[in-house]
C-alpha cells in the first residue's frame, strides 16, 4: 500500500484526520474519539467502484464546494460583481501545522479568490474553527455564504439535543433522533434569541450525563445563524455552520478579506458533562476580564422588580441603603433614569438623567452608593430608540427601515442602525460621556425587541464594534448582556461582556431547567441568577426564601427585590444567604459543573474543583416514593469524601418524613464516604417535600 500524508489535530478526548494527497486536496478521514491513524491506508485503496457513481468519486476535502462532485453541502457560494454565479474548483493547496493548530488553504487562480480553514485547540480541549476568505481577483464579488466549518460527524451518533425558548420561557430542552437525512436550527431574529445560542448537542448510542460519546457544539455569533447536519450519500453526517448573511449584504472588494465567526466544537468520552466542561473553557478563554482575570464576582442588587419606573433620587438612596445593610456589593440602577422615561413609551435614546428625578445627575447617587460600600452600576439600551424620543425627531433615518414601507415598533421602539459609523459615533460619544459623568463600574446593556426589517451581519458587527471601542476608553468597565431575558446569550458577545441574564423570569422552578439550559454553552460564573420576591412577578407563584436563594445560588447571585418590604427574619434569612454564598462562591465559579438526575423526579448539580464541590439536589414535584432513593454521584470515583449537609433549602411539608439522625447529624459535622459507594450506591438522601432543595459540601480526603 502506498504512504499516506496526514494532518492531524489531537486533543485529550478527540482526534482530526486529514488525508492530504500529493497536489491534492486535503480531505476528511475522521474526526472524534482520540485515536492514532499510524498505518493508514489512502482513502482511493480502500474504496472500491461503486454502482451510479463518478468513475473517481470525490470525497469531503477541508473546503468542500458545489460542482465537481461533492454533493453536499457547499462552504461557500460566491457571485460575481453582475450577479451571475462564480464557480469555485480549488486547484492548489497550502497546509500549515503546529501542536494545536492546523490550516488549510486552498487557492482558485481562475476565480481569483483564497480560502483558509483554521483549526485551533483551545485550552480546555475544545476545538475553534474559522473559514477566511480573501477577494485576489481584482474586481469586487458577492458572498452569498460562507460556512465557518463544513464537519464529518463520529459515527454512532444517535440524539439530537437542542433548545426552543420564549420570552421568560427559555431554554426548554428539547430530544430527536438523529434524522436520516436532515436537521438544521435557523434564527432569523437579529438576536440569537430565547432559545439559546446556536448550537446542539450529540449524543451517542446510550451516552448520558457521565458516560458515552457527546458532541456539543456552538456558534460564537450574536446574530442570525444556520446549524444544519445532513446525512450524505456515504451514510455519514456532516455538519455546517453559519452566520446566516442577508441577499448582497457581503461585497467583497478586490484585496478584501472576510473571516467567519468562530465554531466552538467538543467532543468528549464522557458523556454530557465532559462536552459541558470543555464548552465552559473554551468561552472562558474568549472573556476579557478587567486586568486580565476574573475576581469575585460581587452580589447584585438590582432594581427593577423593587420600583420599576417609579423612583427618583430619594427612593433609589433608600433602597440602596437597604441593600447595604444586607451585604450587596454592587447596585444596578434599571430603567427609568434618564429624561422623559416614565414607562417604555418614551426617551430610549436621550441618555440625560431626568432632571425631575435627578436634578443633580447620577453622580451624588453613584457617590451615595459608594459610600455605602457598594459598586455603581446603570441599565442602558444603546441599540434601541422610542419614536417619542430627541433623539427620533432629530434623526429618523438612522433607524433600521425599509423606505416607503412602515415602521413596525416592539415595546414601543425602533432599532438604531449600527451599520452606520455616524450612529455608532453618537452612542460611543453618549455612554463615554455618561461613564464619565458619574462613577459607574457596570452597565446593564439591554436590547428589547428583535430586528424587523433585519440588519443582517454587519449590524451585529456594529454592535461589537460599539462594545469594543467602549472596552478600550473604559478598561475597568464591566458589561451584563441582556436581551429582554435571556436572548442574547452567545460565546460572541462574551468577547466584550461579563455576565449574562438569564431569564427576566426569576422563579425558581422555572429557573432549574432555565438555568440547566444555560449552562449547556456558557459557565456559571456568567449566569445571572436572583432572588426575586414571593409571589414571583414572572408567574405569580409563591416560594419560600430559602429555595429562591438555593436556585439562585448556583450563578453569579442577586437580589431582584426590596429588602425593606420584606418581614425582619426574612430580611436577615437573605443576608444571611449572602453571607453564605460569598463564602462558597469561588467553589462555584470558574471549576466544573456536574449534572445528572435521580430517582423519582429528583435533579442534581454539582459545582467545583475536582477536589471540593457544592452538590445542589432539587425536588421540583411532590414525590411518589416514601423515602428518596440514594443519587449516584460518578464524579466522586476515585477517592474518599468528606460529606456535610451545608444547606436544606425549603419547607419540610406535612406528607414528608423526618430526617433521619444521620442526616442531622450530618449538618454539624461531615461523614466519611468511600468513592465508590457515591459514584456506585449513590449519596443517601433524605425525603424532599416539593420545592425544596438541599446543598452538600463534598471535600476530597487527602
Amino acid at each position: 500500500m502506498s504512504a499516506t500524508r496526514l494532518a492531524c489535530l489531537h486533543g485529550a478526548d478527540w482526534s482530526l484526520v486529514l488525508e492530504c494527497p500529493d497536489g491534492g486536496a486535503p480531505i476528511w478521514r475522521y474526526l472524534g474519539p482520540r485515536v492514532d491513524p499510524a498505518g493508514l491506508p489512502p482513502l482511493t485503496e480502500l474504496r472500491a467502484p461503486a454502482t451510479f457513481s463518478l468513475d473517481e468519486p470525490v470525497a469531503m476535502t477541508a473546503l468542500p464546494v458545489a460542482g465537481l462532485g461533492w454533493f453536499g453541502p457547499s462552504a461557500l457560494v460566491l457571485r460575481a460583481n453582475d450577479g451571475a454565479a462564480l464557480p469555485v474548483a480549488f486547484g492548489e493547496w497550502t497546509i500549515s501545522e503546529t501542536a494545536d493548530a492546523l490550516a488549510i488553504t486552498g487557492h482558485d487562480r481562475q476565480a481569483g479568490i483564497t480560502a483558509t480553514l483554521e483549526l485551533r485547540r483551545l485550552p480546555g480541549d475544545a476545538i475553534e474553527a474559522v473559514t477566511k476568505l480573501e477577494n485576489r481577483s481584482g474586481a469586487p464579488m458577492l458572498v452569498d455564504s460562507l460556512a465557518s466549518a463544513l464537519l464529518p460527524l463520529p459515527a454512532g451518533l444517535a440524539t439530537t439535543i437542542a433548545w426552543r425558548g420564549r420570552h421568560n420561557a427559555e431554554l426548554v430542552e428539547t430530544r430527536e433522533a438523529l434524522p436520516a437525512h436532515g436537521w438544521h436550527r435557523e434564527t432569523r431574529l437579529g438576536i440569537p434569541g430565547h432559545s439559546g445560542p446556536a448550537g446542539t448537542y450529540l449524543l451517542g448510542q446510550g451516552a448520558g450525563w457521565h458516560a458515552g460519546l457527546a458532541v456539543a457544539v456552538q456558534l460564537a455569533w450574536s446574530g442570525d445563524a444556520r446549524l444544519a447536519i445532513e446525512r450524505d450519500e456515504d451514510g455519514g453526517h456532516v455538519l455546517s455552520a453559519a452566520a446566516l448573511l442577508q441577499p448582497g449584504e457581503l461585497r467583497l472588494a478586490a484585496g478584501d478579506a472576510h473571516e467567519t465567526p468562530p465554531l466552538l466544537l467538543a467532543i468528549s468520552g464522557q458523556g454530557r458533562g465532559g462536552a459541558m466542561a470543555a464548552m465552559h473553557d473554551a468561552v472562558r478563554v474568549r472573556i476579557d476580564w478587567p486586568g486580565g482575570a476574573m475576581r469575585p464576582r460581587p452580589v447584585h442588587l438590582n432594581s427593577w422588580e423593587a420600583c420599576y419606573f417609579t423612583h427618583d433620587e430619594q427612593r433609589i438612596r433608600q433602597l440602596a441603603e437597604a441593600a447595604a445593610r444586607i451585604g450587596i456589593e454592587r447596585f444596578i440602577l434599571d430603567d427609568g433614569w434618564f429624561r422623559g422615561r416614565n414607562d417604555d413609551r418614551a426617551g430610549l435614546g436621550d441618555w440625560v438623567p431626568d432632571p425631575a428625578k435627578y436634578p443633580n445627575g447620577l453622580a451624588p447617587i453613584a457617590d451615595h452608593v459608594h459610600a455605602l460600600g457598594m459598586e455603581f452600576g446603570l441599565w442602558v439600551e444603546p441599540e434601541m430608540v422610542n419614536p417619542d424620543s430627541d433623539l427620533y425627531r432629530a434623526h429618523p433615518d438612522w433607524v433600521l427601515h425599509l423606505p416607503g414601507q412602515p415602521r413596525p415598533t416592539a415595546r414601543h421602539q425602533l432599532v438604531l442602525d449600527l451599520r452606520r459609523a455616524d450612529v455608532r459615533d453618537h452612542l460611543f460619544a453618549v455612554l463615554d460621556g455618561l461613564l464619565r459623568s458619574a462613577r459607574i463600574d457596570y452597565l446593564k446593556w439591554d436590547h428589547n425587541r428583535a430586528l424587523a426589517p433585519a440588519g443582517g451581519a454587519a449590524q451585529v458587527a456594529g454592535t461589537y464594534g460599539l462594545l469594543a471601542r467602549l472596552r478600550a476608553a473604559h478598561p475597568q468597565l464591566e458589561i451584563e448582556s441582556c436581551a429582554g431575558g435571556g436572548g442574547r446569550s452567545d460565546a460572541g458577545i462574551a468577547r466584550f461582556t461579563h455576565r449574562f441574564w438569564t431569564s427576566d423570569n426569576v422563579d425558581a422552578l422555572a429557573r432549574i431547567g432555565i438555568q440547566r439550559g444555560f449552562l449547556a454553552f456558557l459557565p456559571p460564573e456568567l449566569m445571572g441568577a436572583h432572588v426575586g420576591a414571593s409571589p414571583s412577578h414572572a408567574t405569580g407563584r409563591h416560594q419560600s426564601l430559602d429555595f429562591r436563594a438555593a436556585i439562585a445560588a448556583q450563578g453569579h447571585f442577586g437580589v431582584e427585590l426590596d429588602p425593606d418590604a420584606m418581614a425582619p427574619e426574612e430580611q436577615a434569612a437573605l443576608a444571611g444567604w449572602i453571607a453564605w454564598w460569598k463564602r462558597w462562591r469561588a467553589v462555584i465559579h470558574g471549576g466544573q459543573v456536574q449534572m445528572g438526575e435521580g430517582g423519582d423526579g429528583l435533579v442534581w448539580q454539582a459545582q467545583g474543583n475536582g477536589r471540593e464541590w457544592l452538590l445542589w439536589v432539587i425536588r421540583a414535584e411532590h414525590g411518589s416514593s416514601r423515602f428518596a432513593q440514594p443519587i449516584p454521584l460518578p464524579f466522586a470515583a476515585g477517592r474518599d469524601w468528606q460529606v456535610r449537609l451545608e444547606r436544606h433549602a425549603g419547607q419540610s411539608g406535612v406528607l414528608t418524613p423526618r430526617a433521619g439522625a444521620a442526616f442531622k447529624a450530618m449538618r454539624t459535622e461531615p461523614r466519611r464516604f468511600t468513592g465508590s459507594w457515591l459514584a456506585g450506591a449513590g449519596l443517601p438522601l433524605p425525603a424532599l417535600a416539593a420545592q425544596a432543595a438541599l446543598i452538600f459540601h463534598l471535600e476530597a480526603v487527602p
